[in-house]
């Protein structure tokens, strides 16, 4: 049996114990790890959590992270300070109110090792000391950590080429070209092996908005798929944990764009090439928040390497010419809305744009995320280049403003409805929708078209202007736009 105390006491891993003496004994069932703020959906009884501190920002952050892990039952959590200058205090302090095990993690050592001598241990511990197939895969996925070297070592050893597979049908890696059919829309949810048009299709587990799967060209591919499934598993954590690292150094230049601030000197050390015209691209999740919004986000325009971050309540995605992304993205939730774990989702585009217009890319990318919001579907997306100019004129005026201008230019009109039981505000509207043309608003309206020349004589006598004069409807029209 692999305990927490087993870990400990490996030489090579120089782990060194900060609190949870008395629960050294736990048992381990395997490593996993996570850089989330809220892990509570993806960490379960028996697991070490390996992390290295992303999710913390300041004091207070540890509570609810430890008390996730305590409600699951997690054996430890195996922490790296190395961007946080050690182990913060107050997480610490909350292992030790939760009677969670904190183990230390050197600085200068990577999670790929501590993940390759935690496998090993507990495959020895339960009897199946790793050989043959299986430790060529386990030497393939700590001697070079990239996922096409690994699904190599794989097809090799199950004699079969293998894939990874998106939930958002994109493929992320293979040794031969694609299979037929479409793997990711006949994999059955739950089932841990679907088998369609000769191909074993498993789950690659793990804490991700938008799941991979694992294709193998075999339908009876054996107990090594799995195991390569969990290597796949850690591949992708890792990744994950690269891109992470990468958007906090990006975060600079999202905070920048999003709300205000020297963009061309936080653009200068992002990377981006400096003449690209850029698209902003917004994510909100209203219910599981921007952490898991950013997965998803960063999934959907992965082949674009775009910079991926959140900023408050929202996730940005920086992207260098992503093409008609608003297609692709449509096509990819459609194909992951089985597989997603998250909600609602909203995402809205600004741009394209150089670097001096960043800023209005990102206000025009939250006007159509606002308006993907107000459609009330559960995934909605909307492109900026798609909203009207007078719609986003008038998305971009605050509250307040919103409601004197509709009071101050409809406000006769408003309270002579209320008062006679009639609708001439729509009458109004309509008619400006029909370019000013009786005989087309009275044949939308179903009115005869003297009926619709006294209306808009009566309406405009209550506001005091002319609605045939081009500048008037102008006013008007937007007053009315501001009450949608």
């Amino acid at each position: 049996m692999t305990t927490v105390k087993t870990l400990l006491e490996i030489p090579e891993l120089r782990m060194r114990l900060r609190t949870g003496a008395g629960a050294l004994g736990r048992e381990v069932s395997r490593i996993y790890v996570t850089e989330l703020p809220d892990p509570s959906r993806y960490v379960s009884a028996g697991e070490v959590v390996l992390s290295g501190l992303l999710w913390w920002r300041g004091p207070g952050d540890a509570g609810p992270f430890v008390a996730a892990l305590a409600r699951a039952g997690v054996a430890a959590l195996a922490a790296s300070g190395a961007d946080t200058g050690g182990i913060p205090q107050d997480v610490v302090h909350a292992c030790a109110q939760h009677r969670i095990p904190l183990l230390e993690v050197p600085p200068d050592l990577s999670f790929a090792v501590i993940t390759e001598r935690v496998v090993l241990e507990l495959a020895a511990a339960r009897g199946r000391e790793p050989g043959g197939a299986r430790k060529r895969l386990l030497s393939a996925a700590t001697e070079d950590v990239s996922l096409p070297a690994l699904l190599r070592q794989g097809a090799i050893e199950l004699g079969a080429p293998c894939w990874v597979l998106s939930g958002t049908g994109r493929l992320v890696a293979g040794t031969a070209e694609p299979p037929g059919g479409d793997l990711v829309a006949n994999f059955v949810p739950g089932q841990e092996v679907s088998v369609h048009d000769g191909c074993a299709v498993l789950p690659v587990g793990g804490s991700f908005a938008v799941p991979w799967l694992l294709a193998v060209g075999h339908p009876e591919p054996g107990a090594l798929a799995g195991e390569l499934a969990e290597l796949v598993r850690l591949a992708r954590a890792r990744l994950d944990q690269v891109r992470r690292m990468s958007g906090r150094s990006a975060e600079p230049l999202l905070h920048a764009v999003a709300e205000g601030g020297p963009v061309a000197e936080a653009f200068a050390a992002s990377g981006l090439p400096e003449d690209a015209e850029i698209h902003v691209l917004l994510a909100r999740a209203p219910d599981d928040g921007a952490a898991l919004a950013a997965d998803v986000l960063a999934e959907l325009v992965a082949e674009a390497r775009p910079v991926v971050g959140a900023v408050g309540e929202d996730a940005y995605a920086l992207v260098v010419e992503p093409g008609n992304w608003m297609g692709a993205a449509a096509d990819a939730l459609a194909q992951a809305d089985r597989l997603i774990s998250l909600s609602r989702f909203h995402l809205g585009s600004g741009g394209p744009a150089s670097v001096d217009g960043l800023r209005g890319a990102a206000q025009e990318a939250r006007h159509a995320v606002e308006l993907a919001g107000r459609r009330g579907g559960r995934i909605e997306l909307v492109a900026g280049e798609d909203i009207a100019v007078h719609q986003l004129l008038a998305a971009g005026a605050p509250d307040e403003l919103r409601r004197t201008v509709r009071a101050r230019v409809l406000g006769p009109l408003l309270a002579y409805d209320a008062a006679q039981g009639t609708d001439l505000v729509h009458t109004v509207r309509v008619y400006l929708e029909c370019s000013s043309s009786p005989t087309v608003a009275a044949r939308a309206l179903h009115v005869h078209v003297n009926t619709l020349r006294y209306r808009i004589a009566r309406a405009s006598e209550l506001l005091g202007v002319d609605l045939n004069d081009f500048v008037t409807q102008v006013d008007v029209y937007l007053a009315l736009l501001v009450t949608v």
